[in-house]
């Protein structure tokens, strides 16, 4: 999504205005669509740091809906900070928000601490929505941030990364919402004043040892301007390529399924497989086109991003067929399982028992799948797909609905990789097929 708000000036980084609750309901439905504001539905959940820009989100949303959920996450690397996750707490209370303090475990300091800060962060925000319910997160970055954003990405040289934050986006299977990257930081502090809340300042956020802070400092307003209209522009770009790509998806025989996708007897345009590749071997990024255009130009097996292309049969359609299925030795080995435990970054255990058995561990489906069991798939690819195992022994593989029938009745695999094309997927299978 761009342009939202859409009414964004030369005033954005003026720090003359404030955000009214009926503007910031404005963007929200626009950002939509939400599930019903009534009492037993999920909650929308909110980010929450106890700084300017997430007070002001929360004092927002609490006019917007009823149904929320506060996370504020500690990352153990600032001793004051119990004192303002303690104010924060305090803040969100006085609004009616229940809130939640959450703590991220043996981050230690080192190199690139601000990424692995990051990381850690939404690992920690994601796994408290989904014991929450909540599929919509909602996080306070706001137009200084992305300008500050595009202005690191531009001298990195990053390409389609100057298009910035995008408004919406996904993370496994939570939803990520920016509702305040219309205004500016000084604009949500003057939001604040007018309300009568207060925040706490992160001391970090001026030690110019980082790289933000250091452009923050030295970019002028007009330059933050210029760097937005650039955002928007590379955004709408953006957003034009991904629509193609659901047109092209939509308009061919490709079939996503279990994390595997059949693409028919002739391979997609470059675009298209570069997403499927990025979904399928759950990757953050897309592989380079170049090496996906000599890909097509062999129309060869081979591999790529962690992903494996291949020709053959699937499931019940007897035609041979152009197949991407994860590649084995790129997998994630075996990890212990436990309820909501993510696996080779794509895929989700859900457990509906009482008491998850003790021992399990997840990991690749692996060979040895007799013809019958497969369902006419190839060896290849139901060696990829998730099972669960114990002390060495295979107990079942869900997709496939065999083993352990008490098992198969209490557990199950969400496909939840973090590429922005899942969404397109789900609804494909969800509505298509």
């Amino acid at each position: 999504m761009t342009g939202l708000p859409g009414e964004r000036d030369s005033s954005v980084f003026t720090g003359l205005a404030t955000v009214s609750r009926a503007d910031f309901q404005t963007i929200m439905r626009r950002l939509g669509p939400w599930l019903p504001d009534v009492p037993d539905a999920p909650p929308v959940a909110l980010a929450v740091s106890g700084g300017g820009d997430s007070i002001a989100l929360a004092w927002l949303a609490a006019s917007w809906h009823r149904r929320l959920i506060a996370f504020v996450v500690d990352h153990g690397l600032r001793p004051e900070f119990a004192d303002e996750a303690a104010s924060a707490l305090k803040t969100l209370s006085e609004l009616g928000i229940p809130a939640e303090l959450l703590k991220v475990r043996n981050l230690p300091y080192g190199p690139a601490l601000a990424r692995r800060a990051r990381d850690a962060r939404y690992e920690v925000l994601i796994d408290a929505c989904r014991r929450a319910g909540a599929v919509d997160l909602l996080v306070a970055h706001q137009a200084d941030d992305q300008a500050e954003t595009v202005a690191m990405r531009q001298r990195r040289g990053s390409g389609a990364g100057l298009s910035g934050m995008a408004w919406v986006s996904e993370r496994a299977d939570i939803r990520i919402v920016r509702p305040l990257l219309g205004y500016s930081r000084e604009t949500l502090r003057n939001t604040l004043r007018q309300a009568g809340l207060g925040w706490c300042d992160d001391p970090s956020n001026e030690n110019e040892r980082a790289e933000r802070v250091r452009v923050r400092k030295q970019l002028e307003p007009v330059e933050k301007q210029a760097l937005l209209r650039r955002a928007e522009k590379a955004a709408e770009e953006r957003i034009s390529q991904e629509r193609a790509i659901i047109h092209e998806l939509m308009q061919t025989q490709c079939l996503m399924s279990w994390g595997w996708a059949a693409l028919g007897e002739t391979l997609p345009s470059a675009d298209v497989l570069a997403a499927l590749i990025r979904c399928i071997g759950g990757s953050d990024y897309l592989p380079p086109l170049a090496a996906i255009e000599k890909l097509r130009e062999k129309k060869l097996p081979g591999t790529l991003g962690g992903v494996r292309l291949l020709w053959g049969k699937a499931g019940g359609d007897r035609r041979d067929q152009w197949l991407l299925i994860r590649e084995v030795a790129a997998m994630q080995p075996p990890v212990p399982a436990g309820e909501d435990q993510c696996w080779d970054r794509r895929f989700v255990l859900r457990y509906s028992g009482k008491s998850m058995p003790a021992g399990l561990t997840m990991g690749a489906a692996g060979a040895g799948l007799s013809r019958k069991d497969r369902a006419g798939l190839p060896a290849a690819l139901t060696a990829t797909l998730p099972a669960l195992w114990k002390d060495g022994q295979r107990l079942c593989v869900p997709h496939l609905g065999i083993g352990d029938q008490k098992l198969l009745a209490d557990m199950a695999f969400d496909f939840s990789p973090p590429s922005p094309v899942t969404a397109t997927f789900r609804w494909m299978n969800t509505y298509l097929t």
